[in-house]
């Protein structure tokens, strides 16, 4: 089963089922004046990458739980990572680790439900798909809170690249989408690698064989068609002209396309990121970023490619890190040599952590038990550690986090008491942005 967003006449189609419901404009600035960030971008490793092998070493723990990466130093005295990340040892004094997050959901889907929406999924499953009765993830209410304080311009408030989270493209992670808050709340996904030799991302701008006359033509006669008389009266057909509205919006104006034109960058700038798909995913979040888009995620898949059953210590280190490591260092440097990164909250993690115990395989399993994730920019005082897993890293003994609380804090630092602000479930029931308490330690 391919994904829903694979082709250009698929994502055409899905402006009238509310696919690119982001498709909203620039942020009004002034939505948050408390909050130091105004944007958003999460890097998320569909799988769930080891927190052992990453973040929260354990050189005294026996040798089938420390693994084989050994400790270094970062540049913040007392704060040691593993040896697969010296670029973020380098830079450890702007990132905050929070190594007590836990949950208790084992299936990737609904782990990365309860990852990006700060609430458990109704199943313990991969086997599950979105639905219009779901709670939407932080990105989706960012997108939503944006929209609500209003915009201008033509910028996605919450765009996914390359790919959607998913399970092998079968089974796509609920959440993600607008669910509850309805189809004029889905993301952009990108659905194309934009480090492809013909990358161009669908449905930003005109055909060349179409062009803007007669684009304009083919507007004046959808109106006549839609003249008073011919319409219909309800919920849906109203989103129905909010999505045109917007496509149409969208593909008049020169700004989306601009922002997600990568042949725009140096190539010195597209090599700092890394030429693979990883790469280019974050340099096209600091572009969006930069001209006005709100939430960016950044998949590092595809699919759960971070799903380290077999040879954990292998894949790590000559597959999975490396271009993450590169991508992520140089957005980290880019966004605070543009003066972006005061303003913009990048957040790593994954739907869970991984065993302590290494498995006959040489890999480690699922382990919603205990994990970290990382903070950066936007407000967060780096070169710090929030929390603390016991010896083997199996179960928070200092401070458990939960996702709710992380999606607490993303939204404190954005300005918004995430639990004086609500939205309607479907059977209209007021629901809190998150249940959780923001990390103030980590605020500035």
């Amino acid at each position: 089963m391919t994904s829903p967003f694979s082709h250009r006449r698929d994502f055409l189609r899905s402006l009238s089922l509310g696919t690119a419901g982001g498709l909203l404009g620039g942020l009004a600035r002034a939505a948050s004046p408390t909050g130091k960030a105004k944007s958003v971008i999460l890097i998320f490793n569909d799988g769930a990458p080891s927190h052992l092998d990453l973040w929260d070493p354990k050189p005294d723990a026996p040798s089938d739980v420390r693994g084989d990466f050994m400790p270094i130093r970062t540049n913040v005295p007392g704060i040691h990572v593993t040896e697969l990340l010296p670029r973020m040892a380098k830079r450890m004094d702007k990132i905050a680790l929070v190594r007590s997050v836990h949950h208790q959901h084992q299936g990737h889907n609904s782990g990365m439900y309860w990852a990006t929406v700060g609430r458990p999924y109704r199943i313990d499953s991969t086997l599950i798909n979105p639905s219009r009765t779901d709670f939407p993830s932080f990105g989706t209410l960012t997108g939503w809170l944006a929209q609500r304080d209003g915009y201008s311009g033509s910028m996605p408030p919450y765009v996914i690249t390359p790919w959607p989270h998913c399970d092998s493209r079968a089974y796509i992670t609920p959440g993600q989408f607008g669910g509850c808050l309805g189809a004029q709340y889905d993301p952009f996904v990108l659905n194309t690698d934009p480090n492809a030799p013909n990358y161009r991302p669908p449905g930003i701008s005109l055909d060349e064989q179409v062009g803007s006359d007669r684009f304009g033509q083919r507007l004046g006669l959808l109106r006549e068609l839609s003249a008073p008389g011919n319409t219909v009266v309800s919920r849906t057909a109203s989103e129905m002209d909010q999505f045109h509205e917007r496509a149409v919006r969208i593909l008049q104006s020169d700004r989306a396309a601009e922002a997600f034109d990568l042949s725009k960058e140096p190539d010195s700038v597209r090599e700092r990121y890394g030429r693979h798909q990883w790469g280019q995913s974050h340099l096209l979040a600091r572009r969006l970023i930069e001209a006005g888009t709100r939430f960016v995620t950044t998949v590092n898949g595809p699919s759960i490619i971070w799903d380290t059953h077999k040879d954990n210590t292998k894949r790590l280190r000559d597959t999975l890190v490396p271009p993450m490591e590169q991508a992520y260092a140089a957005l980290l440097d880019d966004l605070e040599e543009r003066g972006l990164l005061d303003s913009t909250l990048v957040v790593w993690m994954g739907e869970f952590g991984r065993t302590p115990k290494i498995n006959k395989d040489a890999g480690r399993d699922h382990w919603p038990g205990c994990y970290t994730v990382a903070l950066a920019g936007g407000g967060i005082r780096g070169g710090q550690v929030v929390g603390a897993s016991d010896a083997i890293g199996a179960y928070p003994i200092e401070r458990a986090v939960s996702p709710a609380d992380i999606h607490a804090t993303v939204f404190a630092a954005l300005g918004y008491d995430c639990r004086a602000i609500t939205y309607r479930q479907v059977d209209d029931r007021p629901i809190p942005l998150s249940e959780g308490s923001p990390i103030r330690e980590l605020l500035a």
